[in-house]
């Protein structure tokens, strides 16, 4: 593996950012090819947290640069470095490229004759399994979404919303309760507990809307 370009420092990065938004043409193209340049580590970085063999190496780093160059190209200035968010860029198209690969694959496979009934006829491997199994990227793209609301619980929640969440879905281990059950316990009604939980989830849907 070739040694990557050093980081820009912040300076850099916002004259770089200002050339590809406001410089001519010619400024706008040498502008967006050192930006990719500079954050090629982080492409390399992020793919091997997804990809365990060397001869997909390739493709995935393919990928993960359209996701930094859309991420350079979307990138709003005000809201940080470019690092963070190209992150982020980086790992949804790696996920879509992933989700893409393993249907796919699974749609060749499980159609792929496996043998023959008693009559002659083939038997496809779709045919005796369900399709029901799970799938592991989206299981990753799941647990960290989980992540994310349960961190959005705690700083963005008043302690009241946090706990009544909390028992209504049954988080961390607990029993989900009823309304009813949870005005109980807390001493209000039934009613107010629909309302402040249905603000609560508004809260959380807001929060990570906005990523």
């Amino acid at each position: 593996m070739e040694t990557f370009q050093k980081p820009l420092t912040q300076e850099e990065e916002a004259e770089y950012i200002r050339l590809l938004r406001h410089g001519s043409p010619e400024e706008a193209e040498n502008a967006q090819r050192i930006l990719v340049e500079r954050n090629l580590r982080l492409v390399v970085h992020i793919v091997k947290k997804y990809q365990n063999t060397d001869d997909d190496m390739e493709d995935f780093i393919s990928i993960g640069c359209i996701g930094l160059i859309k991420a350079i190209k979307t990138f709003d200035e005000k809201k940080g470095r470019l690092a963070t968010y190209a992150c982020r860029c980086i790992e949804n198209e790696l996920l879509m490229f992933l989700r893409g690969k393993k249907k796919s694959a699974r749609e060749v496979s499980i159609f792929e004759p496996i043998g023959q009934d008693k009559e002659g006829n083939e038997i496809h491997l779709v045919d005796v399994i369900e399709q029901n199994q799970p799938d592991i990227v989206e299981s990753m793209a799941l647990n960290g979404n989980i992540r994310r609301l349960l961190a959005l619980m705690d700083t963005d929640l008043t302690d009241r919303e946090r706990r009544i969440i909390i028992m209504r879905y049954g988080l961390y281990g607990n029993r989900e309760v009823t309304q009813n059950e949870i005005g109980e316990a807390l001493g209000i009604s039934r009613s107010y507990v629909s309302r402040i939980e249905k603000k609560a989830l508004g809260k959380l849907r807001e929060k990570f809307e906005q990523g």
